[in-house]
Parts: C-alpha cells; sequence; structure tokens
C-alpha cells in the first residue's frame, strides 16, 4: 500500500462513532486519513529517483519519474581506472548482470587491466564484452584489425561496442571531423569487427558526439548512451537504446572507488533472451 497507510475499515470507523455516518463524511475523513500520512506525489518520486536504484550513488541525480531504478538489469563499465583488484564473485553476487570491458584504443594502445578484467568477468559467469575507443588520427582498418588482434573470439560474450566520443584532452590527435566522414568510418570499422565475431556491434556514444554526428543514423544498431543529468528520452530524442549509462559514481559491492552504472531497457526475461540471442 501506498506510503505505509493503514487499512481503515469503514465499519470500524462506524463503530468507534457510535452510528452509522452518512456516506459522504465517511469519505472526507478517509480522504483527511490519507492526506494526514502521505508525502506529496512529487515528493515520492524524487525519493525514489535517488533511492530506488540498485547501487548506492556517490553523487545521486533526481531523474524524475523516469529514474535507472525502474529497469531490473543493471551492469558496469570498466577499465585501468577501477584497478584490478576487484572480488568478482562478490560482484556477482551484488546482482551485476553485464560487464563492458575497456579493450583496445586506436591502433597500438591495449587498456593495462583489459585481460585481468576480462578473466574476472569469465570466471565469474558474467555475460560481458569489450569496447574500442576510437581514435581519429588512424584508420578504421587498423583499429578493427587491432582489436580482433587483443579481444578473444569466444562465448559468454555480449556483442563488441565501438566507443564514439569526442576526445578534446588528447594529447595526440585533435582532429574532429564532419558527421560524414564520422559516420563512414564507423561504418567500415562495425563491418570489419562484425565479419570476425558474428555479431553486430553496439555503438556507445555521449550527448554532444551524438547531436553532431548519429542523430537519425544507425538505426538497426543496439545503443548504449551516456546521460548522467536526465533520461536518454529528454535528451537523444528519437533515439532507441538498448544501454543506458547513467552515473560514474555509483558503487558496486567488490569494487574499490567509483563505477559507471548501467542499465538494460527491457525486463529480466528481455535480457536473457537478449543473452541468448547474442551467442547463437
Amino acid at each position: 500500500m501506498p506510503c505505509g497507510l493503514i487499512p481503515v475499515d469503514s465499519g470500524i470507523l462506524a463503530a468507534q462513532t457510535g452510528s452509522i455516518m452518512p456516506r459522504t463524511l465517511l469519505a472526507l475523513l478517509l480522504t483527511a486519513a490519507m492526506a494526514s500520512s502521505c508525502t506529496s506525489t512529487s515528493d515520492l518520486m524524487d525519493t525514489a529517483s535517488i533511492s530506488g536504484t540498485k547501487f548506492k550513488d556517490n553523487d545521486p541525480q533526481n531523474f524524475g519519474r523516469n529514474h535507472p531504478g525502474r529497469h531490473e538489469v543493471h551492469g558496469i563499465d570498466l577499465s585501468k581506472w577501477n584497478g584490478t583488484d576487484i572480488d568478482w564473485q562478490t560482484v556477482r553476487k551484488s546482482d551485476v548482470a553485464f560487464v563492458f570491458i575497456k579493450g583496445t584504443e586506436g591502433k597500438d594502445r591495449i587498456d593495462p587491466a583489459f585481460r585481468t578484467h576480462w578473466q574476472g568477468a569469465a570466471r565469474a559467469g558474467i555475460p560481458h564484452s569489450a569496447y574500442h575507443f576510437y581514435y581519429f588520427c588512424s584508420t578504421p582498418e587498423d583499429q578493427a584489425d587491432w582489436f580482433i588482434a587483443n579481444v578473444p573470439k569466444e562465448a559468454n560474450m555480449l556483442p563488441p561496442v565501438l566507443d564514439m566520443e569526442w576526445n578534446p584532452a588528447s594529447p595526440t590527435c585533435k582532429l574532429r571531423p564532419d558527421a560524414a566522414t564520422v559516420r563512414d568510418v564507423m561504418r567500415r570499422f562495425m563491418a570489419r569487427i562484425e565479419a570476425h565475431y558474428g555479431r553486430k556491434p553496439i555503438i556507445y556514444t555521449s550527448v554532444d558526439f551524438h547531436r553532431d554526428n548519429l542523430v537519425g543514423a544507425f538505426n538497426d544498431y543496439h545503443f548504449w548512451v551516456r546521460s548522467v543529468a536526465a533520461h536518454p528520452s529528454e535528451i537523444y530524442t528519437g533515439r532507441k537504446w538498448a544501454f543506458w549509462q547513467y552515473t560514474a559514481t555509483g558503487v558496486v559491492p567488490g569494487i574499490k572507488g567509483e563505477t559507471d552504472i548501467n542499465v538494460f531497457s527491457g525486463s529480466t526475461r528481455n535480457w536473457s533472451a537478449w543473452v541468448a540471442a547474442a551467442n547463437d
């Protein structure tokens, strides 16, 4: 029952007053009792949007009605910044359903924690896959070949991920190609890794990169979107998404420090079917 109300029986209430009360007066009394024991609807929504999530958050945001806690399936993504001292059995028992792991970047960089994270997720039996951070100063073919050379082709994988973001802090590559060029190199990279792994890649992107390059494009691909201050529907207009990265300050049992946390768009049943299809 909402607001922790104690059910009120009209017969008991009438007996307590010594007579059968008119229906109108009884209704008014019941309404008053409910109002006195409830907070407002907006207060309940605000609380749910913060405390209703599966994991704690060191910097919780108010997402309103469509908060991440409404989703049943939660997962994480990892890179070297999370370290390698992870208790994977604790992570699994905390109900982490999937892990995206940084694998490669550009044509010649591998995340130093990749192999340790990959092996840990595999031993824990958590569905996982690797993502590639795209670098605009080398060809998509070279980058796809580098990813293929370093990321195992094995069972219990989710589809591979292409991470497309602007990277203004890069010390070596400041290129910002036009949207047509961006979409062309993405197609070439994804075609190459799909041919190898037999799975259509997932596209990860951020708000500004999507706005600049991807609106209306790649509608036949699954998207993983970053949105840490509002629900994706508010800022990725018209974009269907499969995964939503909603925080970078999450707290997950078994992992020291803060962690990116994500949700899957469907139900637990949808998730089971999705993983099974990905491993066909």
